[in-house]
């Protein structure tokens, strides 16, 4: 009896030994399975952040263009700034009002015009050079709108101030 006793200890002890075998397999195999699950995961997520790093080494070679031709454009626009800083300071707009106000008001007019050409191209306005009123010239023989129909008013273009002594 003691045989069997002994062979019944053997039979479960290989049945616990093959037990933990087939446990230890099968957890081994879903572990794996796991992995292999995620390792698929993080091969699209890297493509995925490889992707987007080549993208933003685009744009950063497209923004560097970008902001070098800014740069350019603002230096010609500050070389255009201060070219107008010095003809300002060259001219005395009030002496040439007084001396001419006829050529200096067609000067300004003209400058106007062309600048609201301009910003209406810009805007893509589809009535190509119209100019607002205010700009259009006067047809022949109007006059001037703020003149008075007799002719007669206070002289305002006198360039002689009236002076009164109080000596």
């Amino acid at each position: 009896m003691l045989r069997v006793y002994i062979l019944i200890v053997v039979v479960m002890a290989v049945a616990g030994i093959g037990y933990g075998a087939k446990y230890y397999y099968d957890t081994t195999q879903a572990t794996i399975a796991t992995l292999r699950e995620n390792n698929a995961k993080l091969e699209g997520a890297v493509k995925t952040a490889e992707a987007s790093l080549a993208l933003l080494q685009d744009n950063i070679v497209k923004l560097s263009k970008l902001n070098k031709n800014l740069q350019a454009d603002l230096q010609k626009a500050e070389a255009y700034g201060d070219e107008l800083r010095v003809k300002l300071n060259r001219l005395n707009l009030v002496q040439e009002a007084l001396r001419d106000a006829k050529v200096l008001e067609g000067k300004m007019n003209g400058a106007t015009a062309k600048l609201w050409r301009n910003l209406m191209d810009d805007t893509g306005n589809p009535n190509e050079y119209d100019l607002p009123s205010w700009l259009q010239p006067l047809p022949a023989g109007t006059g001037d709108q703020n003149s008075d129909e007799s002719g007669e008013g206070s002289d305002t273009d006198s360039i002689e101030a009236e002076t009164s002594s109080t000596n």
